[in-house]
């Protein structure tokens, strides 16, 4: 009997332990992210959360493909890196199971001189580098039409690759590179176009940029920088912990002190009712 009543004890207590790491497995937030500025803000909301019981771990990547597979695979609550354009795109290439749960804030696309300085008079030839993945691509050429440097075809779209270019008058040379890269490699090319956060990383300006996107344009919206999570876990109380963490006003203050406008906050503004 002594020993039927010391498994039931143990038993219990194993179960009792179990529960308890459940509890704190569901009190940690994993996300993932890049490292300028998504970790930076990231950083800004660890205690709000703490105050809320909840631990913040925040996982940095270089690239736009582990942290969507972390995230698929369950070792990742969510991740913040991308906005939606490109989630849809990585869904239907690797099979996917994401969906955005909120947009956090808008990093201008920028123009930025190489080997030249001026877009007044470019040379005959001339190059510029884009990111190659496929919808910055497109946000690139997008923003070289409206400068007049090319014209892409009318169903071109968000998605133009250089085989929509229909007009180039100045037959200007169009290399497309990684996203990551661009930076690096700017004093190869006479002007790049560039994604903020690696321009950001890469210590550029982007007042000094020589043309920038329209802060309060369609591609504001549409390229906004959104919290993706695997589908089925939208309502996860962690999930919307996170999202009201980050869609604050002090978080909105920590992105106009810190970015200077080549980070802009997209979420809507807290009602002063």
């Amino acid at each position: 009997m002594k020993k039927i009543v010391s498994l039931i004890l143990v038993l219990v207590l194993c179960s009792a332990f179990f529960c308890g790491c459940d509890n704190a497995g569901d009190k940690v937030i994993r996300v993932g992210a890049s490292v300028t500025p998504h970790a930076e803000i990231l950083g800004a909301i660890k205690d709000n959360l703490a105050e809320q019981g909840y631990t913040l771990e925040i996982v940095e990547y270089n690239d736009y493909v582990l942290p969507n597979t972390a995230v698929e695979s369950g070792e990742l609550d969510a991740n913040y890196f991308q906005h939606l354009p490109y989630l849809q795109d990585f869904n239907e290439k690797n099979g996917t199971h994401l969906v955005s749960v909120a947009a956090v804030h808008y990093e201008p696309f920028g123009i930025y001189a190489g080997k030249s300085s001026s877009l007044d008079n470019i040379a005959d030839g001339a190059t510029i580098s884009v990111p190659n993945d496929g919808t910055n691509e497109g946000r690139a050429l997008l923003l070289l039409e409206s400068l007049g440097l090319i014209e892409l075809s009318d169903d071109a779209g968000m998605t133009a690759t250089v085989l929509d270019i229909v007009s180039n008058p100045k037959n200007l040379k169009i290399t497309e590179l990684e996203a990551a890269q661009l930076v690096r490699s700017l004093s190869d090319v006479d002007f790049s176009v560039i994604n903020g956060n690696y321009a950001i990383e890469g210590g550029l300006d982007v007042h000094n940029a020589l043309a920038v996107e329209d802060a309060n344009s369609e591609a504001a919206q549409t390229y906004a920088n959104i919290i993706a999570v695997k589908e089925g876990h939208e309502k996860d109380p962690k999930v919307l912990a996170l999202i009201a963490a980050l869609q604050t006003e002090e978080v909105r203050q920590f992105i106009e002190e810190n970015y200077d406008g080549a980070v802009v906050a997209i979420f809507p503004k807290e009602s002063s009712n």
